[in-house]
């Protein structure tokens, strides 16, 4: 079998060591984002504006989850070898997708010596990157739980890392699937549940959950070679004096506040910050039992935050949507780059946030550049505040006769990742813009746990569109309409390209002219797209991968 060779920035250490950083080498893509930066931009230009329109399938894969090995593809290589078979339930709860027929594969996947790394809710695989081939499948016998999606997977040296649906953190042999040891990294009876693609930062693996009870929110850290947890920073304050108590209305509403962190971050090795965005308080659509008074912030939900990855302290913070009330996350993809701003240089973090604003952030401090509006339709804030943060019109929240309000909950963006082109200065955005009717259901406190007492109904669209935003100026350079509801990430390339999901089924290639509206380039309908696409090269030939439909599908020019 032919491999490419791994050629990383900053190289990767055998388990023996350290693994120092991560950088996106032109063949590889060995961490969630490619690198650390999250701007899923590639230096690749062997596809570019000129040939593109050459661009034809390579292999297609259909993967099968669950104890029976894959079942083979449409045309190619024979099935796979039988699933490796890991878990700790004794009778594993039956999942669609998970424990049988077609999984939904919208994480990342991960290439690494001409080796992908592909996983769904309960499944990892080996496929080979040069045709397609099944190396090994490895299968978690799960208690249940939200299989809503896993984002994909970590590596160090020779080790595979990723999350459960009920909450393990399992660590596999690249080479062969064995299963290395597994650790329970939440309470499963309190209805976590875990998609996240943990990330590896030197000798840490840095993990999130998720939850839509009244749960605390935590990220934590964890050896990679034996497991043991390191160091563990709640989102919210747990016990009196801690940092940001006085933003909540009491002790007890603030040890259920939510803040989950269910989108991996990224990471500064200058400052060795770890920098990522947390979920929304809960109650989720009611500040009543958490925030009765418009001082009540509940900190850390809806914020950046950076910590330092050795020790887990908090280095600096900025919140997005103060006392948010519609489920408005800011787990986006905190974007790292250097550039000029108001004549300065300036190391920079930039957050298109679920709410419709864009936000521009020195990442050494966390000190306020920029808030702008990129949604034209998010109508729920009344003004900004001098420190550049929305203030929410309470006339927007959750009311018994119903408020109109945009965005809806899903936001104006949520899990699809965005891109950053160094060469044009534009951060790549999937904007959703869709209003939606937010009533107020139930009165009691009782029912008002989660993401209860709400109700939304949708009843109008401006549509899904693919924007271009300026980070000096918050302003776009272009809005391109999709013909379709839904996007599922982005990547840009050396190449002058952007590739993107039209929401109809396609997979398009567009030529990106600097400020002027992209050109589409070249299509190939493939199906439902479930992830954001990514690209590497394998002896010497570069392919743009995607998924669609529990299938695995790579490109080339021919």
């Amino acid at each position: 079998m032919k491999t490419a060779t791994l050629l990383l920035l900053i190289p990767f250490c055998l388990p023996n060591g350290p693994l120092v950083g991560q950088g996106l080498a032109p063949d590889a893509w060995p961490t969630y984002a490619g690198d650390y930066s999250q701007r899923r931009y590639s230096t690749l230009r062997q596809i570019d504006q000129t040939n593109v329109r050459h661009l034809t399938l390579a292999w297609v894969r259909r993967l099968t989850a669950g104890p029976d090995a894959g079942e083979g593809s449409w045309f190619g290589p024979p099935p796979g070898p039988p699933a490796i078979t890991g878990g700790v339930a004794e009778q594993p709860v039956t999942m669609p997708g998970a424990t049988s027929g077609s999984p939904r594969l919208s994480g990342s996947i991960l290439q690494v010596n001409g080796i992908l790394y592909v996983s769904s809710p309960d499944n990892a695989w080996a496929v080979d990157a040069l045709d397609g081939h099944v190396l090994w499948q490895y299968w978690w016998k799960s208690r249940g739980g939200i299989h809503i999606g896993n984002r994909g997977m970590a590596m160090y040296g020779d080790w595979l890392y990723f999350e459960t649906p009920d909450d393990y953190l399992v660590s596999l042999d690249a080479k062969t699937g064995a299963e290395r040891w597994h650790k329970e990294i939440a309470d499963f009876t309190q209805q976590y549940f875990s998609t996240t693609a943990p990330v590896v930062v030197g000798n840490h693996v840095l993990v999130g959950t998720g939850d839509d009870l009244d749960a605390p929110g935590f990220l934590q850290s964890f050896d990679p070679q034996t497991g043991d947890l390191q160091w563990k920073f709640y989102t919210v304050p747990m016990n009196k004096g801690d940092p940001g108590l006085e933003t909540w209305a009491s002790l007890d509403a603030a040890r259920h506040g939510g803040a989950q962190v269910w989108i991996p971050g990224s990471y500064d090795p200058a400052t060795q910050l770890y920098i990522f965005g947390t979920g929304n308080p809960t109650p989720a659509y009611t500040a009543m039992l958490r925030a009765p008074r418009d001082e009540h912030t509940n900190l850390y939900t809806c914020s950046v935050v950076a910590l330092n990855v050795d020790t887990g302290k908090l280095a600096w913070y900025y919140q997005t949507s103060p006392n948010d009330t519609h489920d408005w996350d800011a787990t986006q993809a905190p974007v790292l780059f250097d550039g000029m701003f108001a004549g300065k240089p300036r190391k920079i973090t930039m957050q298109a946030s679920r709410n419709g604003y864009v936000f521009v952030l020195d990442r050494t401090t966390g000190e306020h550049l920029l808030t702008a509006k990129y949604s034209d339709a998010a109508n729920w804030a009344e003004t900004v505040n001098a420190k550049g943060q929305p203030v929410r019109n309470a006339a927007k929240d959750n009311t018994v006769a119903g408020s109109l309000v945009s965005p809806d909950n899903g936001g104006a963006t949520n899990w699809n990742p965005p891109s950053y082109d160094p060469r044009t200065g534009l951060l790549y955005v999937v904007l959703r813009e869709i209003y939606a009717m937010y009533y107020l259901t139930d009165k009691d406190p009782r029912m008002l746990v989660g993401l209860g007492g709400s109700e939304q109904d949708v009843v109008g669209s401006l549509g899904t569109s693919i924007v271009a935003i300026d980070y000096q100026t918050g302003k776009l350079a272009w809005k391109y309409r999709l013909t379709g509801g839904s996007g599922t990430g982005l990547l840009t390339t050396a190449g002058g390209l952007l590739f993107a999901n039209d929401g109809s089924g396609s997979l398009v290639a567009f030529g990106l002219r600097g400020r002027r509206s992209p050109v589409p380039l070249w299509h190939a309908q493939i199906g439902s797209i479930e992830n954001a696409p990514e690209t590497y090269t394998v002896d010497g030939r570069q392919y743009v991968l995607v998924t669609a439909e529990g299938t695995v599908w790579a490109f080339s020019l021919q």
